[in-house]
């Protein structure tokens, strides 16, 4: 059974925005300092508006489910499809519990500050937000691009009311941080660089989604460059309202969000809790439809068990390739909490999802290389390997350093290895 085609050009926008732009983001590159704005910029140009260019013209040339595995394939063999597709499938189920970690720990922030020290409080309310935003998919695209649509219509207002917030209070009293945009030479630098690049992913699902988007050509190409442009403008104005809102060095990674929204209007922590709900139900529902795409495709070249494949007959939605994404991130979740800190279980799984899922970039670029780009997979190919090299950088709450290591580098080579015996299972066509 084949996928309807029922998206758009405004759900494909906004399914584009809420799928790249994330409030958790902001705490971090607001964290690192004004200079974070700069790398917004920088990763924009390079990297962001590449890939749009590239996404749009893969995707006109083979508007099928199933994005980079399909064009992977196509180019460059069977195997390559699938690592594509694995790699990039493992570090969204990394994503995930990491997302919904920053999340959890916003809203818990909002409710009383004190609850963002319950770890199974926070680990509970990240599984229930995971099933959620997962669960509202699987009726369909008809009624799931509803979700991502409130998704990138609650960012676009977050962004909008942080903004008016740091330039009302600019104007009024300065900034809280020195206003310095050059990024500081550090190891940490470095190590934030290939998550400033991570938090400007997402358009490759639109790629993925290309079998349930009218005229997917000259859609993907008109809505991708649109949501390039505005996430670019959301991390770059947001992170600078927070450093004028509070000082750089007070804002944590996890709660941050919250804690600069303590320093505008008395009704803005609610509302931001309450919009912040929204934009993470609707990340999940597009970041998650459009992952089980992946393992739906591979099911149908007979590289996955054929259940991978099936329809729901009702919801026309691939539900088993939806509902095992949700479960092994639930599971890699709870998996990650073992022998660290909140925080370090946090950093551990933000280095295992970028360098897991940054490898399937370069077959992005590689295969807009074969369709005719040049100076785009070339800036795409240049940033993802940056991206790759400082991702196994520890942070400062890494307290031990061969831990954090061995868990994910063991956790890159099994997923590595899972995927060649997976692979080595295979229906042959």
């Amino acid at each position: 059974m084949s996928l309807p085609r029922t998206l758009g050009l405004r759900d494909v926008t906004l399914f584009g925005l809420s799928s790249i732009v994330g409030t958790r983001w902001l705490a971090t590159a607001a964290h690192a300092g004004p200079g974070s704005v700069t790398l917004f910029l920088l990763a924009g140009l390079f990297f962001v508006v590449p890939m749009a260019q590239c996404i749009g013209l893969l995707a006109a040339r083979r508007p099928h489910a199933g994005g980079q595995y399909v064009w992977a394939r196509e180019d460059f063999g069977e195997w390559h499809g699938f690592l594509a597709f694995w790699l990039y499938w493992a570090g969204i189920a990394c994503w995930f519990p990491n997302a919904a970690l920053a999340y959890m720990s916003i809203g818990a922030y909002a409710i009383d500050p004190s609850l963002v020290e319950h770890r199974t409080l926070i680990v509970s309310a990240a599984v229930a937000s995971i099933a959620v935003g997962v669960g509202v998919n699987l009726l369909g695209a008809r009624l799931g691009r509803w979700n991502q649509n409130a998704g990138g219509v609650a960012t676009w207002l977050m962004v909008t009311l942080l903004i008016v917030t740091g330039v009302a209070v600019y104007l009024r009293q300065g900034s809280a941080t020195p206003l310095h945009f050059a990024p500081p030479l550090a190891w940490e630098t470095l190590s934030f660089w290939s998550q400033i690049a991570f938090a400007l992913t997402g358009l490759e699902l639109l790629g993925m989604m290309s079998g349930e988007i009218r005229d997917p050509a000259r859609t993907i190409a008109r809505a991708g460059g649109l949501a390039a442009l505005l996430a670019v403008l959301c991390y770059s104005g947001a992170t600078l309202a927070m450093v004028v809102l509070q000082k750089a060095d007070t804002i944590s990674e996890l709660y941050g969000f919250m804690q600069v929204a303590a320093a505008g209007p008395a009704w803005l922590p609610a509302v931001f809790a309450a919009l912040s709900m929204l934009t993470v139900l609707g990340q999940f529902g597009g970041i998650g439809s459009g992952t089980a795409r992946l393992s739906y495709a591979a099911a149908r070249d007979g590289l996955l068990p054929p259940i991978f494949a099936r329809v729901h007959p009702r919801w026309q939605t691939p539900h088993m390739s939806m509902l095992t994404l949700a479960g092994v991130s639930i599971a890699l979740l709870l998996l990650m909490q073992l022998g660290d800190t909140l925080r370090a279980a946090y950093q551990e799984l933000v280095s295992l999802m970028v360098l897991s899922s940054f490898v399937p970039f370069l077959y992005i670029f590689l295969c807009s290389w074969k369709a005719g780009l040049r100076l785009a997979p070339v800036c795409g190919i240049a940033v993802t390997l940056l991206a790759l090299l400082f991702a196994a950088i520890p942070t400062s709450d890494i307290k031990n350093v061969w831990l954090y290591e061995a868990k994910i580098f063991g956790g890159l080579l099994l997923l590595l290895g899972a995927g060649r015996w997976i692979y080595a299972k295979r229906v042959p066509r």
